[in-house]
């Protein structure tokens, strides 16, 4: 067979479309899984290799890359070595990273007593625990006797933090947002001339009565910091400098080299719990990123709610009631358009019309007590929510219309002979029928809106909100508050972090979650659309 004939017959095509979607398919399993490797090794417990180096000094880390010095121009290039250990200790020595040649390195050994701190700020602290106080008696001394005196103690500051947690955001917050209610509740009287006498003394007594509360829980909250902080445990680093550090401040201590398989697996499902139900801390390069995980999700179910029935009933009304002409194709191509249209331009109408627009005048009318500080009239995740389903509208408008147009006329017309009227028709033989069409509009839009990042920053998102946008206190639901988001959280640890080296992992990591998130989204809405297209087969689906 000739080529001129393989041409008409179409099979050069066929090969390089087969062609394109395998180096399609390759592209994306390469970086899915470089995402996974670098993703999931970040919580695996490495071993603490010492190096004993030929000016005599000792550096003690994990050992976390090994490259080809690049070294153009010149004959040693790409030759010699290079291994790069994670020391930690950057308020000892400036850097949790260093590079060493292999050619410096006189030897390498892992000391079974070389311990791994997780601890509170300045990353991870790497040596060995060599006294142990209380106040200012001296209770362990010694490698081994300091360890095992360490153990409990910082089992016990878990328990500290979680209580130290429980007043500080429970108790004390619960009474602060209690004592903001009664100073706007004032501020509210006066502003409306109704403050009278009687009503500032009702509420001058209620807040004493808070403030009663505030002191005691105050007090209790010192004595528990007093009684947690007494402990403090001094390390050794390998160059020999010490590092005092309270128990209170121990997340996380494990002697990595003493590590069985079983206890590795234990430090490593400890950390990704922690990094799935912890806050944040040290720059969001380390702990968990529950806030974020909380805010993407929320911030998709509230899009989703918001732009699924725009959508729907722009598309009934396109499709079904609006008469077709120039001014419906004009709306159409007005649609299409803006599915086009960058998200940042999205953002900035977001800014000016929801946020400084509606949020101002909202503010005006409700919240006039508050002012100047604004409740609505700055940026929070219902404003975010609305830009991204603005964003996302169009794409359910089109999967609508579509679905809708599917369904056959003669689903239709049999409604309309049994008496029906035309709303009966849509709401219960149409609407139905289309139903899986919508649901991938839906799924459509939520893969999309999930990742978005642009038009959040300016409309809500910010770097560190630990008070989520639902918790215990009245009114329980604060659509006004800011929020994480995973997609954010990737941008600001990976190009605003001032720890390069310590980010890189969490970026990798927080990238897989933000994979599962949507990838779990997106199998629920289409485990119900295969759910109705199986209870409507009659239809076009």
């Amino acid at each position: 067979m000739t080529f001129r004939e393989l041409l008409r017959r179409g099979d050069p095509a066929i090969w390089f479309a087969g062609t394109g979607l395998g180096i399609c398919l390759l592209m994306i399993a390469g970086m899915l899984g470089l995402i996974l490797v670098n993703g999931l090794g970040f919580f695996w417990p490495r071993p603490l290799v010492q190096a004993t180096l030929t000016d005599g000094s000792v550096l003690l880390g994990e050992q976390v890359a090994h490259e080809a010095i690049p070294r153009p121009g010149t004959p040693d290039h790409l030759r010699d070595f290079r291994t790069q250990f994670k020391v930690g200790n950057r308020d000892l020595g400036g850097a949790d990273f260093r590079w060493v040649e292999d050619a410096e390195i006189v030897s390498r050994s892992t000391p079974a007593d070389a311990t791994y701190v997780e601890r509170r700020e300045y990353g991870p602290l790497i040596g060995r625990p060599v006294r142990l106080l209380e106040g200012e008696r001296e209770i362990a001394t010694g490698v081994d006797a300091t360890w095992e005196a360490l153990q409990p103690l910082v089992a016990r500051a878990e328990v500290d933090r979680e209580r130290i947690r429980d007043i500080e955001r429970d108790e004390i917050g619960a009474i602060n947002a209690r004592l903001e209610r009664e100073r706007l509740a004032l501020r509210k009287l006066e502003i409306s001339g109704r403050a009278d006498p009687a009503s500032r003394d009702e509420i001058a007594a209620r807040v004493a009565e808070l403030q009663a509360e505030y002191a005691s829980a105050e007090t209790r909250l010192v004595e528990t910091l007093s009684s947690a902080s007494a402990t403090r445990v001094v390390f050794a680093a390998a160059d020999g400098a010490e590092k005092e550090l309270q128990t209170l401040d121990v997340y996380r201590i494990y002697r990595a080299n003493e590590l069985s398989l079983t206890g590795r697996i234990g430090v490593y499902a400890g950390r990704l719990w922690e990094f799935l139900s912890g806050d944040p801390r040290e720059s969001n390069t380390e702990g968990g990123i529950l806030p974020a995980i909380f805010g993407t999700v929320m911030m998709v179910i509230l899009m989703s709610i918001l732009a699924v029935p725009f959508g729907v009933l722009a598309a009934l009304y396109l499709r079904e009631y609006a008469r077709q002409g120039v001014l419906v194709r004009f709306v159409r191509i007005a649609v299409n358009n803006l599915a086009g249209v960058p998200s940042i331009v999205f953002g900035v109408f977001g800014l000016g019309f929801f946020v400084y627009f509606v949020g101002g005048a909202i503010d005006q009318a409700f919240f006039a007590e508050r002012l100047p500080t604004p409740t609505f009239g700055t940026g929070g995740i219902l404003w975010a929510s609305l830009t991204l389903g603005l964003l996302t509208v169009p794409v359910v408008i089109v999967a609508s219309e579509e679905a809708l147009g599917a369904v056959p006329r003669s689903m239709r017309e049999a409604s309309l002979a049994t008496g029906a009227t035309k709303f009966q028709t849509i709401l219960r033989v149409v609407l139905p029928a289309a139903a899986p069409g919508v649901l991938t509009g839906l799924i459509l839009a939520m893969a999309r809106g999930a990742g978005e990042v642009a038009p959040l920053m300016i409309t809500g998102v910010v770097k560190l909100a630990p008070d989520l946008p639902l918790d215990g206190v009245a009114p329980f639901v604060h659509l006004d508050r800011k929020f994480m988001h995973l997609g954010y959280h990737i941008y600001d640890v990976g190009f605003q972090s001032p720890n390069v080296e310590a980010a890189k992992p969490m970026v990798y990591a927080t990238a897989i979650l933000l994979l599962v998130i949507v990838v779990a989204l997106n199998l629920t809405a289409i485990i119900v659309r295969n759910h109705l297209r199986r209870r409507y087969q009659t239809s076009a689906f």
